[in-house]
């Protein structure tokens, strides 16, 4: 009997093999019948209808050569099957069920063709009892075959999923630029993920909208994009001029509703998704995943990943996987945009708060330059100014507020504004530091009712080009580099002398209780000083003597242009990622012609007054300004007159002819006049009403020992403007 069963079996086998592939037809159409879900990977038709003329083949094999069942392996295509369909997602379940299926259905043909060979049921029952037994064992052999294939494939998913995320979270946001991050994102997601990657942000989002996306008014600016693929070219991304387009209803729906899309594209020749830059030629994708870039409540933008119809389809695993990575870089992209928007108003209000423009002075030829910090840190509280005096006189400052940032910034303004107070009342430079160091302590207790802090450095120098002396104060900040004028030996200029002043240095601003010092320098006409803060000096090494060294070594060399030795200055010693900002200020130094400043020592004796007059007169004679006359022998009147009466020796009169014409009388007491208005009997009081209708400008500074008392008068319009 069980010869019997064998040579039915046998010749089974023969008769069917000659049918395989219309028997695997049939069985395939009833496994696509009773599992519809698995109709949606239609590509794979080919390769399913391979596996189960492997099966029917393998098994025929066994019941004709009569080989041992527990040798058999699974198809080689069943095992690549396997692959596909754990790369696409198939649960294992689905597949082991229609292996069961398509084993029972080839048993029903076997049984068919049995009853046709044979009328013996007997037999029929005997070998039907073995193929069931040999069906199943296969089916179970196999079955652990292929289910070692996708678990590997799985895993294998599931390490590449792994890994993005995992370099998402490190390669992702690492700085805190807009186009990098966003950058950053497009790359990662070509990483063994994605073929094609866009980015695009809303147009409100860059300007500062904080509207939220509608259907009425969208646009799109592409600001990063990343393709793996030869055939899929893509039109540069310019960062200065990025691509901007309006939308479709496809990507409005995600920008509106937040919601992430998946589609599985069947019609060939799909460009990149919306009304956006198409690609040329245009690449064929099997699907794409648009998902809106969200944080913190707010739609930014979109990021669009595509793959290409050679590569298997975006599956729910990669929609959440896109999900974790878009999340993960929106919040980074919104964190840039808070930084670039915060350190764009910073930066316009240090900006704001700086001179603009050239200030009107002839006593130094000045160049200037702020750059605020490269980095995260961005603007800083450094700042410069450019304060003509009275007499000709200029006052060169620059500070540095600790700090960055709005508060840093708003700082510096304040501070900017008190020294321009205080150098408007012509105070000493260690006394203009003195009530500044109070500005900083009353500003202090101001924001320590907010938990902050305030600390500040400043350097305050007062040139006077008739004298050219140099008055310099500093609180706590670098000292300013001079640099003596070039000397001719005959073969070429020399390398200039260049020196540190050396003086004392008092504590930061912020402090109190500790005194400045002034200290005065006599300069040569032509010398230059240069006045700087610390980002200057730690920006390239981090080493304040390396730094110092650098400097002195381009300021010897350096050219007379005020402007090209900022240039040379800022190139050599910053890097082209600084951590501080930096304030610079060059000013070459002039002197005033000997022949336009008058001197007139005189006695306290009211007989004096005449004399100072008629000096007065003679001089402005000789200078072509009679016109001038009248008002001026007014002035000076009044203000010797007041010296005599008032203050007390040594009195001197001093005329300045420079762009205006200005009278000064110093002496010895430190009691100042103040303006006041005489009653009808009063017989004094009306001088110095008197000198302001006539001057222009006029004031009170005081010296160490002693006043000046000055007033200012604009030139006729056909004198011109003077130059020293």
């Amino acid at each position: 009997m069980r010869s019997d069963v064998d040579t039915l079996l046998c010749r089974l086998a023969q008769e069917l093999r000659p049918r395989v592939n219309e028997s695997s037809d049939a069985l395939l159409q009833v496994t696509r019948d009773e599992f519809p879900e698995l109709a949606a990977h239609g590509d794979l038709a080919a390769l399913a209808l391979e596996e189960i003329a492997g099966h029917i083949t393998t098994l025929l094999n066994v019941l004709e050569q009569r080989l041992d069942i527990a040798e058999a392996e699974a198809p080689e295509a069943a095992l690549r099957l396997a692959r596909q369909l754990a790369q696409r997602g198939v649960p294992i379940s689905s597949i082991l069920r229609t292996y069961r299926l398509s084993h029972l259905g080839f048993l029903q043909m076997l049984q068919e063709e049995a009853a046709r060979i044979t009328g013996n049921w007997e037999l029929i029952s005997a070998a039907t009892i073995k193929l069931v037994a040999t069906a199943f064992e296969y089916v179970d052999r196999t079955s652990e075959q292929v289910a070692a294939v996708y678990q590997e494939e799985h895993d294998r998913l599931l390490q590449r999923r792994l890994f993005v995320a995992n370099k998402a979270s490190t390669h992702i946001g690492t700085t805190l630029d807009i186009v990098q991050t966003a950058q950053e994102l497009a790359e990662v997601g070509t990483d063994g993920f994605a073929d094609l990657v866009t980015v695009d942000l809303l147009q409100s989002v860059l300007r500062e909208d904080s509207r939220q996306p509608s259907d009425s008014a969208l646009a799109l600016v592409r600001i990063a994009q990343q393709s793996i693929r030869d055939d899929c070219p893509l039109p540069v991304a310019d960062t200065e001029r990025p691509l901007d387009y309006p939308v479709d209803s496809e990507v409005a729906r995600v920008l509106v509703s937040g919601q992430a899309q998946l589609h599985r594209l069947t019609v060939l020749g799909v460009s990149v998704w919306g009304n956006g830059p198409c690609l040329t030629p245009t690449p064929d994708f099997s699907s794409v995943m648009l998902l809106p870039l969200q944080a913190r409540g707010n739609t930014l933008g979109l990021v669009q990943f595509f793959r290409h119809q050679s590569t298997l389809p975006f599956d729910d695993d990669d929609l959440l996987l896109a999900r974790e990575i878009a999340g993960r870089a929106a919040v980074y992209i919104d964190n840039a945009l808070r930084y670039t928007h915060e350190r764009d108003t910073a930066l316009a209000l240090q900006r704001s708060l700086l001179p603009q423009g050239v200030v009107e002075q002839s006593a130094v030829e000045v160049a200037s330059r702020y750059l605020p910090s490269g980095g995260r840190a961005g603007v800083g509280g450094d700042w410069y100014d450019v304060i003509p005096l009275s007499g000709a006189r200029v006052a060169l400052v620059v500070g540095d507020v600790v700090g960055h940032g709005l508060h840093a910034a708003a700082t510096m303004g304040r501070l900017r504004t008190a020294v321009r107070a205080f150098a408007d009342i012509d105070l000493m430079p260690d006394e203009l530091l003195t009530h500044l160091d109070d500005v900083v302590i009353r500003l202090e207790r101001e924001e320590a009712r907010n938990e902050g802090e305030i600390s500040a450095t400043c350097l305050y120098a007062i040139y006077d080009p008739a004298s050219r002396m140099c008055s310099v104060a500093s609180a706590g900040h670098p000292l300013p580099a001079l640099v003596k004028p070039s000397a001719d030996s005959g073969h070429g200029l020399r390398p200039r002398a260049v020196e540190f002043l050396e003086m004392p240095v008092g504590p930061p601003l912020g402090l109190g209780g500790f005194p400045f010092e002034t200290a005065q320098f006599e300069l040569a006409e032509g010398s230059m000083l240069a006045l700087y803060t610390d980002g200057l000096i730690e920006g390239s090494t981090g080493v304040a003597d390396a730094s110092l060294t650098s400097l002195r070594d381009v300021l010897a060399q350096a050219s007379d242009s005020p402007d090209e030795v900022c240039d040379q200055l800022l190139a050599t010693l910053l890097p082209t990622r600084r951590g501080d900002d930096v304030a610079l200020l060059v000013a070459r130094t002039r002197a005033l012609d000997p022949d336009h400043v008058a001197t007139l020592d005189l006695p306290s004796d009211p007989a004096a007054v005449s004399g100072a007059r008629r000096y007065a007169s003679e001089k402005l004679t000789a200078w072509g300004l009679e016109d001038l006359s009248f008002s001026t022998e007014l002035v000076v009147s009044e203000l010797v007159t007041n010296a005599i009466r008032y203050g007390k020796s040594p009195i001197q009169l001093r005329l300045i002819l420079q762009d205006t014409l200005t009278c000064e009388v110093s002496d010895g007491s430190s009691t100042a006049p103040h303006l006041r208005r005489a009653r009808i009997f009063d017989e004094g009081g009306r001088g110095l009403l008197l000198v302001a209708q006539f001057a222009e400008r006029w004031g009170t500074r005081h010296r160490h020992e002693g006043k000046v008392i000055w007033a200012e008068q604009p030139l006729p319009v056909s004198r011109g403007t003077l130059h020293a």
